[in-house]
């Protein structure tokens, strides 16, 4: 009887096989047929296991132009140097480029495109938390009206109402980041750390401390000062810095925890962010969007980690608005920068004038 069911089995199969082969026959020729108006070009996989030689593509007998290794060296050093030296003083430094950082980014480009900004990331993918709108889930969430800036991105989404839902967090972040980098005053350094702020003595604020840029680092190096022997840093020097390092971590919540340290915290402590409520905490995070110390700015979750305010978990309202407030805050920032030195200027002539 095995014998006899093995048979029947084998039967089948061969009677099966001929049909199968068949089907994918039509299916893999029919779009070689001359009459076809269709673009599909057929399957090489599918066309191999129906016996049928390669199709022809547009890239078959691809020749690439000739290239020496040094010239590709070159052509990347050349320009990554030349922007170190070129925005080695910035208008803004921007420290995170997440959700809040880009939005930030973007909006100066929006409003002040003849500013130079410097936006600095750790890791080597900007976009922070933002490709993913919450644990491994790929929609986002943004409440109203904070939607309003996907509509300027032209970045499609699901209206539910009181809220909008991107198809997938990624379409965001990526529109965003696209956007940013295409702004030629604005200069990406990934994989780039702060690993320490600038602080200066400012006559214009009658001796008083103000941030005036930043202390960089390769991520890398930062993470294996421990292993190796010293390895000094960079710098730029900022007429505002912008902090948006988000939520307590290895290099989150970086600014305020440093500015913690120097004894430069309102309050004199970092609190840490209280626990998750959605209502409140998005609404705080933008209302609390400001300059905390002279020629700091804070955006983004970084602020609930100084301000005490909830967590916000997986929506992102508050780091896109939060982000573009801190533009216009940093702005405002920079007018009255340049308003105390031209009145310490002015106080200085006139200081000679009747000493003359």
């Amino acid at each position: 009887m095995a014998v006899l069911a093995s048979r029947r089995v084998t039967s089948a199969s061969t009677a099966a096989g001929p049909r199968r082969g068949a089907r994918l026959l039509a299916r893999v020729a029919a779009p070689m047929a001359p009459d076809s108006k269709s673009a599909t070009k057929a399957d090489p996989g599918l066309l191999a296991r129906a016996g049928l030689p390669p199709t022809t593509t547009p890239f078959d007998d691809y020749t690439f132009e000739p290239i020496r290794e040094a010239e590709v060296s070159r052509a990347m050093t050349r320009r990554y140097f030349a922007d170190m030296d070129s925005f080695a003083e910035s208008d803004v430094v921007i420290v995170g480029a997440g959700s809040a950082g880009l939005a930030c980014a973007w909006e100066l480009g929006r409003v002040a495109p003849h500013l130079k900004v410097a936006l600095l990331e750790q890791s080597v993918a900007p976009g922070g938390g933002a490709w993913l709108g919450g644990q491994l889930f790929s929609a986002m969430v943004v409440r109203k009206p904070a939607h309003l800036m996907l509509d300027e991105l032209e970045v499609p989404y699901e209206d539910e109402g009181r809220y909008v839902v991107v198809r997938h967090a990624a379409l965001l972040t990526s529109t965003l980041m696209s956007k940013v980098l295409m702004n030629p005053n604005v200069k990406l350094f990934n994989a780039v750390a702060v690993e320490d702020l600038i602080i200066k003595p400012d006559p214009a604020l009658g001796g008083a401390r103000r941030v005036a840029g930043v202390v960089t680092n390769w991520s890398l190096v930062a993470q294996a000062h421990g292993t190796q022997s010293c390895m000094d840093p960079n710098v730029i020097e900022a007429g505002v810095v912008v902090s948006a390092c988000g939520h307590d971590g290895p290099f989150g919540a970086h600014s305020v925890k440093r500015l913690a340290r120097l004894g430069m915290v309102p309050g004199g402590e970092v609190p840490g962010m209280g626990a998750l409520d959605m209502e409140a905490a998005e609404g705080s995070i933008v209302r609390g969007t400001r300059e905390v110390v002279p020629g700091m700015v804070l955006a983004g979750m970084e602020l609930a980690e100084v301000d005490g305010s909830p967590r916000m978990g997986p929506t992102f309202g508050a780091m896109i608005v939060s982000g573009r407030r801190a533009a216009h805050v940093a702005l405002a920032a920079l007018e009255k920068r340049r308003k105390q030195q031209a009145g310490k200027a002015g106080a200085k002539e006139q200081a000679a004038a009747a000493a003359m």
